[in-house]
């Protein structure tokens, strides 16, 4: 159950409380200017989070230096639109109140930071290769727990004088109503629920160490900022974060889902010593295919130009890598490696194999719920999509080659010749 109307002290928002860094005030003239659609400013955005949640200060300001880096990039590389400028000052604004609104929790009741989050599953492997549709199908159960959409937008109530319930889920699927509408093609590749799980780079986003905006924008110098700094810290955010959805519902096993945790699992095993993985597989030829039409169908909805090659060389780049470490991992302890194909035509097979692993106990009740849903619901996968490789400035046999390995030690094979990829 949500915490309900978590008492937030009235504080003097001003001058930066000691220890956090300093802050460069918003002027007029600034503020002006931002709103008539000039570049973002982190110390502003920080500066109107605090105000708005009556706060003089974050517990932890280590999010400040990415947040610039973001934010400098943004504003240099990624050539945003006005409503891409809206869209990621917005997104911005969101992360850092939910920052205060976690602060806020924990000062009123410490206990959350000392809760554990015991034996997580991370569903990882190639993006585009089931694990959404699998993700689904394991929240049927409720004896088990993955992050929802609204709950990882909004993890805590709105602030509010008045009693006026909680309208978190609401809220989050008229937003998701309206950017469908906006960009149907981002809708037809990837689905998008306000009560559907979500990925966990969702969660690390909000402290601004993720790999989800490079997705959404071209942010190459943000990229760069990623690699150079290791994932612990976004994974101790991760960690908080989880608990704090976990006191709202407690007694259940967390099962989560992101290619990216393929990137970080050095860190996660850092963080959740016990954690398990599950690892899908697939032909990554389709996979590439359809992340590039997907990065593609982002980056326009934000965007005012977009390079069709910058975008086919980096999201090939980082198939290629997810698939190396995936190979580095192919022995690792508390791995699962399931096909893709044999989980999409035995889906409840698949469900058995990950509750065994994980030791996790599958009720009569709970695989009732998965069958029902099977009934009526189709994988949203990968195997169609509107643009060629060549589109992207790739040549299908040159980017076969690069996976040769990968699909010699997990047995996959092509699903279609290679040249289908080129146009």
């Amino acid at each position: 159950m949500a915490i309900q109307g978590v008492p937030v002290a009235k504080r003097v928002v001003g001058a930066a409380s000691v220890g956090s860094p300093a802050l460069a005030p918003a002027t007029p003239a600034r503020r002006s200017a931002s709103r008539g659609g000039q570049p973002l400013c982190a110390d502003e955005l920080i500066a109107s989070a605090l105000k708005k949640e009556g706060r003089s200060s974050f517990i932890d300001w280590s999010f400040v230096e990415p947040l610039r880096s973001l934010v400098h990039s943004l504003n240099e590389e990624a050539q945003l639109s006005a409503f891409g400028r809206r869209a990621a000052g917005f997104d911005i604004t969101r992360c850092l109140a939910n920052l205060l609104r976690l602060d806020a929790a924990e000062e009123n009741n410490p206990q959350i930071a000392e809760r554990p989050i015991e034996r997580p599953v991370f569903i990882s492997g190639l993006p585009r290769s089931g694990t959404t549709f699998l993700h689904g199908l394991l929240a049927r159960d409720s004896t088990t727990a993955v992050p929802r959409s609204w709950q990882l937008i909004y993890p805590y109530p709105f602030r509010s004088r008045f009693p006026v319930g909680d309208w978190r889920k609401m809220r989050v699927a008229v937003q998701f109503g309206l950017y469908r509408f906006l960009a149907p093609k981002v809708a037809q590749l990837h689905p998008m629920a306000a009560d559907g799980p979500q990925e966990c780079s969702d969660i690390t986003a909000q402290i601004f160490h993720s790999l989800r905006f490079d997705s959404m924008y071209h942010v190459p110098s943000y990229q760069d900022w990623i690699e150079r700094h290791d994932h612990r810290e976004a994974y101790r955010f991760h960690r908080r974060f989880l608990r704090h959805l976990d006191i709202q519902q407690p007694g259940r096993r967390w099962i989560l889902k992101s290619p990216d945790h393929v990137f970080a699992l050095d860190a996660i095993r850092a963080v959740y010593p016990d954690a398990l993985f599950v690892f899908l597989h697939r032909d990554p030829l389709p996979v590439l295919a359809s992340q590039l039409n997907l990065t593609e169908a982002l980056r326009r909805s934000f965007s005012r130009r977009i390079d069709l090659a910058q975008i086919g060389r980096s999201v090939c780049d980082a198939i290629v890598d997810t698939a190396g470490r995936l190979v580095a991992n192919r022995e690792a302890k508390g791995v699962l490696h399931l096909d893709y194909h044999s989980v999409i035509a035995a889906p409840m097979d698949a469900v058995r194999r990950i509750y065994a692993h994980g030791g996790l106990a599958l009720t009569p009740k709970a695989s009732e719920r998965m069958e029902r849903w099977l009934k009526r619901q189709k994988p949203h996968c990968a195997r169609s999509h509107r643009r060629g490789l060549s589109a992207f400035g790739l040549d299908p046999r040159e980017a076969a080659a690069r996976f040769e390995r990968y699909g010699q030690i997990f047995g996959v094979t092509h699903e279609q010749p290679i040249d289908h990829y080129a146009a």
